[in-house]
Order: structure tokens, then sequence, then C-alpha cells
């Protein structure tokens, strides 16, 4: 080979060495420089793990802030299958090796996870890095776990709802699902106040999935959800729910329900519903039997709906309290609609008090002849009659009332003694506490407000409240409905000792389940004391055996919640006698 060949040949080859090394080069440069943050970034991410910091869903409490509704700190706990292979149990004393892996780590777990032995081991094998052992486990619980020392176990912080009363208020609490938000009652209505934040953490994992305690950490906290502070006395709404309980029993009622309000500010201290689920079990209450009839039930207001007829016609002029009337026991009233009082009687002389007493419908229809329509259907609506009252809590329902102009001959007069028209008990109640209020409504809450994080407290929206009744006419009424608790009237049960209560009773028809009308509700809603009301109760038995009368039905559950709510809020007991009203125009 000549020389000048050989020179090429070297030449060539020194090129291509070069090149290669000139493209290597170009590559790494590429890969550090360019790509390199980027695949960097990519390993990071390979390598790192992000948990949730669930936020605890924030309290409900009552009005003295003890504790109705919380969430309490649990632990699931998991497995990282390759990492717990490296498990090795030794004698405390000895050192030696006395089991290893997946079934050593089992035999140290089941006791404290109630777990069969075999099965538990049976799921800590495999190659994934994370299976669930065991969820809703307390502090302590993973507190024992953990002190084991055994690698793979890892922990998961989640939250649980509780209810530390069991059913006491359950039907105005409501319960959440299994995704921590609210199915019924202030736990729905609220969901978006009592719902925190979550937060998160992210940290850098090994090979077999152990935490890496130099490498990058990230957390980002949890935000509570605020606490909604509730207008609920604890112990009076106790009391109620017992009261209601043993009234639906002694009369083998369906259910029943108890409305407490403060007059003057709407605030609800007590909303019972017999038979009231327990938040923290719900399922094993039946839909219907899950929610607040109180709120979401209409009925029939009965004779409790005469007090509107005779406030329009007290504040109208129509009567006094010593107006006469001629009372039969049927009347036949103009259009040829004929009306009968409860019970036969003679014909009796009673003024507009007498009338009330005795809760006769023969005087009411006479009564309620002397007022115009639309201005008794205006005061049923100012009354809240009709409407919602926007008491916050789901599924409230708004009763019916028709307009004047839907009223035939017959409804006309029977919405005059509470009947052709349907209320909830809340709305019922809610009357009862406008009279003791010298007529002004406030619409009824059971909210006082919230309290944040940092334990800043936020007032529920004040209703300054509507004069619907004439405060003359409200008196009038007040000295009228405390004959009804005295001797001769229809509610006498429920008398308070050493308070002046004034009530009205209340007994309507209801279907019978045979297209008939032979089953009845009893109600009683009343204020005390009477000179000075401070406190409104609402009681409704629906469908209880015999006669069903409000005064024989709900009258004592009336006199025993109206008399601890009147105890327990300090009230004072009356001092002076009941006005002495005439009650008959002839002896």
């Amino acid at each position: 080979m000549s020389t000048a060949a050989a020179r090429f040949r070297r030449r060539t080859a020194l090129i291509l060495v070069l090149t290669m090394l000139f493209v290597f080069s170009g590559r790494l440069v590429w890969v550090q420089a360019v790509q390199g943050p980027a695949l960097a970034d990519q390993a990071r991410d390979d390598r790192t793990r992000t948990y949730t910091l669930t936020a605890p869903r924030g309290d409900i409490v009552d009005a003295d802030g003890e504790i109705l509704a919380t969430s309490v700190e649990r632990y699931n706990v998991g497995v990282n299958q390759q990492l717990v292979r490296t498990y090795q149990r030794t004698d405390p004393e000895t050192g030696e090796v006395t089991g290893t892996g997946a079934a050593a780590a089992a035999e140290e777990l089941a006791p404290l996870l109630d777990q069969d032995k075999a099965e538990l081991g049976a799921a800590m094998v495999g190659d994934s890095t994370f299976v669930y052992l065991a969820k809703g486990l307390t502090p302590a619980q993973w507190r024992d776990i953990r002190d084991l020392g055994i690698p793979g176990i890892e922990p998961e912080q989640t939250t649980e709802r509780v209810y530390p009363n069991g059913t006491t208020a359950g039907n105005v609490l409501g319960y959440v699902g299994r995704d921590g938000h609210g199915l019924a009652g202030l736990e729905l209505s609220q969901d978006e106040v009592l719902t925190g934040e979550d937060g998160s953490m992210t940290v850098e994992i090994g090979g077999t999935g152990e935490i890496i305690p130099t490498g990058h950490r990230d957390e980002v906290p949890a935000e509570p959800g605020h606490t909604v502070n509730t207008t609920i006395d604890r112990d009076l709404q106790y009391v109620a729910q017992r009261s209601i309980d043993e009234a639906v029993e002694q009369f083998g009622a369906p259910w029943g329900a108890v409305v407490v309000e403060e007059i003057g500010t709407g605030r609800i201290l007590a909303l019972a519903d017999s038979n009231t689920v327990d938040p923290g079990n719900y399922q094993a209450w039946a839909p219907e039997d899950r929610g607040s009839r109180a709120v979401s039930n209409p009925y029939e207001p009965g004779s409790t709906g005469k007090l509107p007829t005779f406030a329009l016609a007290l504040q109208e002029g129509a009567v006094d309290l010593e107006t006469p009337f001629e009372v039969p026991d049927s009347i036949t009233m103009r259009g040829g609609q004929t009306f009968h009082d409860n019970s036969p009687h003679e014909r009796l002389h009673l003024t507009t008090t007498g009338a009330l007493q005795m809760s006769s419908n023969t005087a009411t229809v006479q009564i309620g002849d002397m007022v115009s329509d639309s201005d008794r259907y205006d005061l049923l609506r100012g009354f809240g009659f009709g409407r919602r009252t926007g008491i916050e809590l789901p599924g409230e329902a708004s009763g019916t009332l028709h307009e004047p102009s839907e009223w035939d001959g017959r409804t006309r007069y029977t919405t005059m003694f509470g009947q052709g028209l349907s209320v909830t008990l809340l709305q019922n109640t809610s009357m009862a506490a406008t009279i003791g209020n010298g007529g002004v409504r406030v619409d009824p809450r059971i909210v006082d407000g919230t309290t944040d994080g940092d334990g800043a407290f936020t007032p529920a929206e004040i209703d300054p409240g509507e004069q619907v009744l004439d405060s003359d006419a409200a008196d009038d009424l007040l000295a009228m409905m405390e004959t009804v608790v005295q001797e001769g009237g229809t509610g006498p049960q429920g008398a308070v000792p050493g308070y002046r209560v004034a009530a009205k009773t209340g007994t309507a028809e209801i279907p019978d389940g045979a297209g008939g009308l032979s089953d009845r509700l009893g109600s009683y809603v009343g204020v005390a004391p009477a000179e000075n009301p401070q406190i409104a109760v609402g009681v409704v038995v629906y469908d209880g055996a015999g006669t069903s009368y409000g005064g024989t039905v709900a009258a004592p559950t009336f006199s025993e919640v109206m008399g601890f709510a009147l105890r327990e809020n300090g009230v004072p007991p009356s001092t002076e006698p009941a006005p002495d009203l005439k009650l008959q125009t002839r002896e």
C-alpha cells in the first residue's frame, strides 16, 4: 500500500472518530443543558407521592356551645407490599430473628386490627405499594401499630362524623354520606359552611416505597370548616323528644312533633319529632322518619285555625271581648251551608270570649261573616300560612292557602275554623308567637351564626319583624286564649303550675285510609306567661287512639315542655291573676 493511501485512511478514520465525538458531545450537552431540568423534574415526579390532608368538617353546636355534631381524627392503615418483605422480627433479649416478611408482620398486627392473621398476611403479599388493611382506626390504635416499627405499614389520616348525644336533635342535625357531605338537616343546608378546604402533603419515596427523609417535602395545611351555632337548647330538645315519644306511645299515634320558639326573636329552642333519627346510624330508620315532620308535613290546623278569624274581627272592631252571640249546635249560613259544633248542645248565649273558650264552630262562622274574605286571607298570609318560613332546614313545606277567588261556598266558611287549608307545626307555632309578640311576626330560625377557624363569630341576619296584627287586638286575643286553659275551656290539661298560659286547642279530621275522614289529629299551641309572653310552644299528635282531641292528646306534652322551657330560661312565675272575662250573656 502506498504512503498516500495510508495517510488517506488515517485521515478518514480520524474524521470519523472526531465526528462521533462531536455527535456524542452534542448529545451530552443537549441532555444535560437542554433536557436536563425536564428529566430531573420527571425523575422527581416519578418518586414523589401526594397525600390529601382531609379538612375537618365544622362542628354543629347548641345555643350554649355544647357539641351536637363534630368530626374526630381517624386513620386508615395500608401496607406497602414491597417494603414489608424486609421486615424482620427479633427476640428482644437475644436479638435472634424469629420471623420475617408479611407473615411475621401479620402476626404482630392481627391482634391490634382484630383480624385473622392468615387472612391479614395474605392481604400483605404482592407487588403493590399501597393496599388498605383497615379503616376508621382511632389515633390511639394507630400509635400502637406505629410503635411496632414494621416497614411498609403506612397511615392515611381522615375524619369521622360523630354525634355525641345520640338521637337528640337528630331530625335537626341530619347526617352525612360516605363522601363526608351532608344528606339531610343542617348537615345538608349548611354543607358549604361546614365543609373545609382539603390540604395536601407531597413527599419523595425510595424504590421500595419508603419516604426519603432528606427528600423534597411540601405541605399545604387543610382549612377546617366553620362551626354552625344553632339556637337549639340541648336539654330542652331532649325533654321535648322524650315527651312527644311518650305521647305517641300512649295514644298509639303514628307520629307527633313539638316546636318551641322564643317570642320576639324567632329563635327555635327545640324542634322535636317522635322516633327521632340517630344521625350516626341513620340507615336503621325508615326514610320518612329521618327528617322533621314539624317542618315538612302540613296538616289542617282545625280549631287552632280559628285564632286568625277572631283576631281580625277584634282588629276591625266587628266584635269585642263581650259581644253577645246566640250559639246553636247547628247553623245554616248564606248559600245554604250548614255547620255543626263538635257535640250537640242546647242554644247557648255566649260572648266572643265564651265562643273561643268552647271552640264553637257555629259562633266562629258568625264572627267570620262579619269581616271580608280578602282581609282574612291577608291576615292568614301575614301569620305565615301558605308560604315557607325560610328556616334553615331542607324540605320545608309551604302548606296550602288558596286565594278567596278559589274558595267555593263551603270553603269560604271552613277556612274560618281551620279546614280547607293546611299548615306545618312550625307555621302554627309561629302564629302563636306572633300573637304573643303584640302582633309582630318574626321569621323563625334555627341558626344563630357561624364561627370560623380563628374563633371569629358571624351572626345570622336577624329578621326585624313585621306588624301583621294590631297590638290591642293581639292583647285582647291573648286574654281570651287564657280562658281556654281555665276550667270549662277545651284545654285545661295544658296549664303550667305557677304560670298564666294562653292557648288554643285544635282537632282536625284526617284521611282514614278507607276514603273517609274518621281519623283525627290533635294539636295545641300557646304562649306563656300570658301577661308577658316569652315562649311559644306547639304540639301535634297525628291520628291518636280515641277522639284525639287536642286538649287530650297534645295538651299534656305542651304543659311539660312549656314548663321546662320557662324554668330553663329563668322566666319568673306569674304574680297577677288572669283577667276575669265574661263568658256568657245569660246565666
